[in-house]
Parts: C-alpha cells; structure tokens; sequence
C-alpha cells in the first residue's frame, strides 16, 4: 500500500466557489460511494475535471463524469479496490486513463497524459487544496497543475482552451505561474498560445497574467525566430491530437513526437 506523504502538509482550504451539474442521481450515489471507498483505503487521489474546474470558478456546468487524479503507482491499487467490489473496471489506455463503471455512471482514474506530457507526481499532492466533494473531505489539483493538464487538450472533439481561460481569470492569484513555466518548460510555445488566446479573449484583464511571464516568452520567441528552421520534420500537432494530425505523420513525411516516421518528403 502506498503510504502517504511523511510529513503532514499545511495545505489551502478553500470553498468552492460551485459544484457541477450531475445528470443522474446514480451518478452521484456512485461517487460519493466511490470517494469514501478510496478515503477508507487510504490510498492519495485527487479531484480534477468539472469538479475541480467548477470549484476555482464558479462555474456549474453538467458533467458526464467524475475524475480523480493519482499517481502511475496507484492507479492499479484503486481498480483493483473496484474489481473487487464487484463494479466494470477498464483500462483504457495503459499510459494514463483507467475507468470504473456501475450501471450507466463512471469515473475516470487519471495519473498522466496519452503525450506522456503531464505526469501526475508528489508534486501535485505537495500544492493541492482541501476541499469537500459530494459531502466529503478530499484533495483538489491545484490551479496550477489543472490549467497544465488542460494546456494539451485540444482536438477536433475537446478542446480545453476555455477552462484555462476561465482558470486564468478567476484563480490568477492562486496560480504559480513560476511552477507552471517550470512544468512547461519544454512547451513554452504551448503556455504562451493559451495566454495570448487569454489576453485576446479578456482584453481589460491582460495584467492577471504577470508582465515578466509574457516578456521571457516573447524573449524566447524572438530569439528562435532569428534561428534557422530544424533539420528534423517534425509534427507535434501529434500532442494535441493524434487522430487530427495522423495524415501528417502516415503521408507527409513528418516525423512523429518520438521516433522516425519513415515517410517521403513534401
């Protein structure tokens, strides 16, 4: 069994701001069930999605589902504690997505991304908030890491571009905007998308998002483009999704994000 962090951690209460709309009261019976199940077993979780998004800002919108986030080690441990209590377990994707069904409601067991970008780590049990979910005490992913898990959601089916918007405008002072460069460090080009995309959708809210982020951005920006293009045909469109860029990798002779495609050229 996963043993929680050593030290107890002084975390952030908050209160959330709304709770989202649950399409059946099956749903709900099942999650809350699901949620004292995991507490009982004592192995770390947290809430993520609607749920979490609803909490920072306000907004109450119907969700489909219920997403807990945990880490790689223990995704196993919680589906099992499900298969043994009799409810449909599924591994959808072995990199990151487990899901628990009982009737026709489900919830998602997240410990990372399908691109491999955003793992779920101590990291984001060191700077979550407590909270309360369907009348228990839990654990909320930070603002900070849930605008990052949403930063690569963006395909022809979901697109998260509002959340982080929305995460943006009503929790910027809760963002650690240090930590969350340092999480996309990598991608930066990514972070700086979503908050010229804030900064045209709020125009009188442009100074939530600290000056200095935008400067080393736009620094980083104008220092590649005085770089000539890379050798390597790349497609990272891949990362946000791989069924919309597929064409690019299988007939246009771009390399995938990892590996040689094995294509012509244009």
């Amino acid at each position: 069994m996963t043993k929680q962090l050593e030290q107890p951690l002084r975390l952030t209460t908050i209160s959330a701001r709304a709770k989202p709309v649950l399409g059946t009261a099956e749903q709900e019976v099942f999650y809350a069930d699901a949620v004292k199940s995991i507490l009982k077993a004592r192995i770390p979780f947290l809430v993520a999605g609607t749920f979490a998004v609803s909490a920072y800002t306000g907004i109450s919108r119907q969700t489909k589902d219920f997403d807990i986030f945990c880490k790689a080690g223990d995704w196993p441990r919680i589906l099992s504690l499900f298969k043994e209590q009799g409810d449909e377990i599924r591994i959808e994707d072995e990199r990151w997505l487990g899901k628990v069904t009982r009737g026709n409601a489900t919830f998602d067991v997240i410990f990372g991304s399908s691109n491999g970008a955003t793992p779920v780590s101590d990291l984001w049990f060191e700077h979550s908030r407590k909270g309360k979910a369907l009348g228990q005490p839990v654990r909320f992913v930070s603002p900070t890491e849930l605008v990052w898990s949403k930063c690569f959601i963006q395909n022809r089916d979901r697109y998260d571009g509002a959340d982080v918007a929305h995460l943006i405008l009503r929790s910027h002072e809760e963002i650690d905007w240090v930590r969350l460069l340092q999480h996309m460090e990598v991608h930066w080009e990514v972070l700086l998308m979503h908050l010229l995309n804030f900064r045209f959708i709020y125009p009188s809210e442009r100074e939530k998002v600290p000056g200095w982020l935008m400067d080393e951005l736009l620094d980083r920006l104008m220092h590649q483009r005085r770089l000539p293009s890379p050798d390597k045909k790349i497609c990272r469109g891949r990362m946000f999704s791989s069924a919309d860029f597929e064409i690019d990798v299988h007939k246009w002779g771009f390399t995938d994000i990892v590996g040689d495609s094995g294509g012509g050229s244009l």
